[in-house]
């Protein structure tokens, strides 16, 4: 029996959204404004804070890097290219094409991890905010809120899409068949088989996340009752 109402659940960052090709843009600007040392610091205290809080954390990277270079008068300059970067250029190619489709058959919401700045931007600038009609959610970490998800969007079915297969497994043990996980093999997490391999598979795995225009709400929802 199909399910009443169904909520697909997507991840932005490396799922619609090419954050990789972000980073080395930031990586590539860094270098011509900071030097390659610098550009180095700045990313050690990036990887040491993605660890201590789970999310990448742009700017709180940048106000580490300001403490140990306080006289560094190109913190300015980076501040604003952060703001100011074109993220809508950075969608993976037909992603609001994707979102056009899915919504003709259920209501989509964004589900992501984040800082409560500059994630939200990026979310806006992206062109995202408005392709889901505002309807973003933004943890820490996300696989531990879904009590708080059901409360905001109650269905019968979830589909959630995202490119790290860590949470799709969390989300499907915690759900079960209440849940269709779909996996696009994008971005650096979900290329790395030694990370990929330690998790069960997801319900359906997908090259690119245009290749969801050639699903029907149907087969996504069959696929996630299928596997229990």
């Amino acid at each position: 029996m199909a399910p009443d109402k169904i909520v697909l659940l997507f991840d932005v960052d490396n799922t619609l959204l090419d954050n990789d090709h972000v980073v080395r843009d930031l990586m590539a600007y860094l270098e011509r404004e900071v030097g390659h040392e610098r550009q180095q610091r700045y990313w050690m205290h990036f990887e040491q804070l993605r660890s201590e809080l789970g999310y990448a954390d742009y700017l709180g990277a940048l106000q580490r890097y300001r403490l140990e270079y306080p006289r560094d008068s190109h913190i300015l300059a980076v501040s604003h290219y952060l703001i100011d970067y074109s993220f809508a250029d950075r969608l993976f190619p037909k992603a609001l094409e994707v979102v056009a489709h899915v919504r003709r058959w259920a209501e989509a919401v964004i589900v992501t991890d984040g800082d409560v700045v500059f994630q939200p931007l990026k979310i806006r600038r992206s062109g995202l905010m408005d392709a889901f009609d505002s309807r973003v959610l933004i943890y820490i970490h996300k696989e531990h809120e879904l009590d708080d998800i059901i409360a905001r969007y109650p269905a019968d079915h979830y589909v959630l899409i995202d490119d790290k297969v860590r949470i799709l497994a969390a989300v499907k043990n915690a759900w079960g068949s209440r849940v269709t996980t779909v996996f696009p093999r994008q971005g650096h997490y979900a290329l790395d088989e030694k990370e990929v391999a330690k998790y069960r598979p997801a319900d359906l795995t997908i090259d690119r996340i245009a290749w969801l225009l050639d699903y029907d709400l149907s087969t996504l929802v069959a696929a996630g009752q299928a596997a229990s």
